[in-house]
């Protein structure tokens, strides 16, 4: 039995639909991620779990029984938000507990669990301080110790790392993936960044206008989007997309970029139009089974990585990127090549042509 399961979920605010039927299963001990551009409802969907937002239509059931007209204290969750909303006249210590106090804990069951969560958690010498003592990472972490105490069976995580610095954030992503080993604990997971949802997912939902667009682990969305908009979300830098007409199975025209020769795929027609997806980071520079020219008018180099921007006639940019520092300069072609079993292509409507 799955310990989280939504069942054609729909949430609207007046005419405005923005959950549109989502229904999702997670299994124990999973560290889920709901992940998507802005306004996407990911945040909204995880509100409807934690009991903050009516459901309009559908169902949740956690741990086997239905929860979607019980509020939030009794469904077995806790949830650490993007502020974190800490009692700045309470020590550590005191805010860890406030949830355990609500409850009518003993003081011995209180001090217990506080001390376990602050040991997990690498607080233990911070207890008597004061939140406005401490690091933007430690703060976090006493809200999370403060969602730990109440042993709850789903952790929801509204963004927690967004307010952080880089260096910070990607500490704290390491934290939080040795929580949940340490825990164990389901975990369900919001965020706007897909490189959070690629190092620390089991499994990733991507949404798009209040829809599931697919669901799966990292590397097979990576390597098997469904769609155009999962293949442009998922990597960093993001999918190039290329529209093109086939000439036949196995030529497609690139316009301006020439023409290619893919290997054949028994869906293609000549004439028929197509969208070709190359990764920056499979390209590599010089000839190959597949080639085109570009000419970059930026480069940042980045030491380990070079990355090479190349307007395109349609406005955008073709994104190459590169292992250390090759010898590419502003304003000079270069002809990049991809390995044909490298290549994407997507139909008209987005979706992903398969390669037999």
């Amino acid at each position: 039995m799955s310990q989280l399961a939504l069942s054609n979920l729909t949430k609207s605010f007046g005419a405005a639909e923005v959950i549109k039927g989502v229904t999702l299963d997670v299994e124990e001990g999973e560290f889920v991620v709901f992940v998507g551009p802005s306004g996407c409802g990911n945040s909204t969907l995880l509100r409807m779990i934690a009991g903050l937002e009516d459901v309009s239509t559908g169902e949740i059931v956690i741990g086997g029984r239905p929860v979607k007209d019980l509020p939030p204290v009794k469904r077995g969750i806790a949830m650490v938000f993007q502020s974190y909303a800490l009692y700045p006249h309470m020590t550590v210590f005191e805010n860890i507990a406030f949830p355990l106090r609500v409850e009518g804990l003993t003081e011995a069951d209180i001090r217990r669990r506080v001390e376990e969560a602050a040991s997990v958690l690498q607080l233990t010498q911070r207890l008597g301080q004061k939140p406005g003592t401490l690091s933007g990472g430690q703060r976090q972490r006493v809200a999370i110790g403060r969602a730990i105490v109440r042993q709850p069976k789903i952790f929801l995580f509204d963004e927690p790392l967004s307010n952080l610095d880089a260096a910070l954030r990607s500490e704290m992503r390491i934290e939080l993936m040795r929580l949940h080993k340490s825990l164990g604990t389901t975990m369900i997971y919001v965020t706007h960044d897909q490189v959070e949802a690629m190092t620390m997912a089991d499994k990733i939902v991507v949404l798009n206008g209040g829809r599931v667009e697919q669901v799966g682990a990292p590397l097979e969305l990576y390597e098997r989007p469904r769609n155009q908009f999962v293949a442009g979300f998922i990597g960093s830098p993001k999918m190039n997309f290329l529209p093109g007409r086939c000439l036949s199975a196995t030529e497609v025209d690139l316009g301006p970029l020439g023409r290619i020769t893919i290997p054949a795929r028994p869906s293609l027609a000549p004439g028929q139009e197509v969208t070709i997806g190359i990764r920056p980071e499979h390209l590599s520079l010089g000839p190959g089974a597949v080639s085109l020219t570009v000419r970059p008018t930026l480069i940042e180099r980045l030491g380990i990585h070079t990355i090479a921007y190349s307007p395109l006639a349609d406005g955008q940019n073709f994104i190459a990127l590169f292992d250390g520092k090759p010898g590419i300069a502003d304003g000079v072609e270069m002809q990049v090549s991809v390995p044909a079993d490298q290549l994407y292509l997507f139909d008209t409507q987005g979706n992903s042509l398969p390669a037999v």
